[in-house]
C-alpha cells in the first residue's frame, strides 16, 4: 500500500524515534508498504518518520541509480536500529534533496566515510563500514530517526535563505508527484 510521506512542519520529522524489536505490530507490512511507497515517489531511501511512524526503520533503494553507478545494482535494504558509530575525518558537500521537502534542495556537507551497526529485515546484527554515496543516502534517513532533517545541518547564509522556502512550505505552495501529509495549517 503506497503510504502518504509526511512533510515539512509534522510533528513526527522533529521526534527522536525508538527502537523496535521482532514483536512490533505490523513490521513487516509496514516495510512492505515503505517499500512501495519509495517505489512511487522516486526517492532512493525513506525513513519509517516521513510515514508518520516514530521507530528506527529506513529503507534504501540505489538500484534506480545504478545505470550511472554500476555498483548499486540490485542495491535495496532495509535497516532496523540503525546508528552511525563513527565518521571519517574527510567530507564532502553534495547536493541534497527529501521526500518530506518537496521542491527544495541544497547543498550539504557530510562525512564520505562512517561505521554504521544496524539490524536488516531479519533481525541479524551488522557492523561495517560504508563510504561513498550510499554513506551520504544513510546519513540522511538515520537523521530523520533522530529528528534531523537535511536543512537543520546548513548553516550561516544558507541557512537563512533556506527558512523562506521552509515557510512556504509550511504554508503548503508546494507541489509533489506523490501522495503527501502536509502539516495543518
Amino acid at each position: 500500500m503506497i503510504l502518504p510521506i509526511y512533510t515539512y512542519g509534522q510533528a513526527v520529522l522533529k521526534k527522536e524515534t525508538e527502537e523496535v524489536d521482532e514483536s512490533y505490530p505490523g513490521l513487516k507490512d509496514l516495510i512492505q508498504n515503505m517499500w512501495d511507497t519509495l517505489e512511487h515517489s522516486g526517492g532512493v531511501g525513506l525513513a519509517a518518520p516521513q510515514v508518520g511512524v516514530g521507530i528506527r526503520l529506513a529503507i534504501i533503494d540505489l538500484d534506480s541509480i545504478s545505470d550511472d553507478e554500476p555498483q548499486y545494482k540490485g542495491f535495496r535494504r532495509t535497516y532496523i536500529n540503525p546508528y552511525v558509530e563513527e565518521t571519517g575525518d574527510d567530507t564532502e558537500t553534495l547536493e541534497e534533496g527529501c521526500l518530506s521537502l518537496p521542491g527544495l534542495s541544497e547543498k550539504v556537507t557530510r562525512p564520505k566515510r562512517i561505521r554504521v551497526t544496524y539490524q536488516d529485515e531479519n533481525f541479524e546484527e551488522h557492523d561495517e563500514w560504508v563510504e561513498g554515496f550510499l554513506a551520504r543516502v544513510m546519513q540522511h534517513e538515520f537523521d530523520h530517526l533522530d529528528g534531523i532533517v537535511y536543512t537543520d545541518r546548513l548553516r550561516g547564509l544558507r541557512r537563512q535563505l533556506m527558512q523562506n522556502k521552509l515557510k512556504q512550505l509550511l504554508k503548503g505552495n508546494f507541489s509533489a508527484n506523490y501522495r503527501v501529509k502536509p502539516p495543518r495549517r
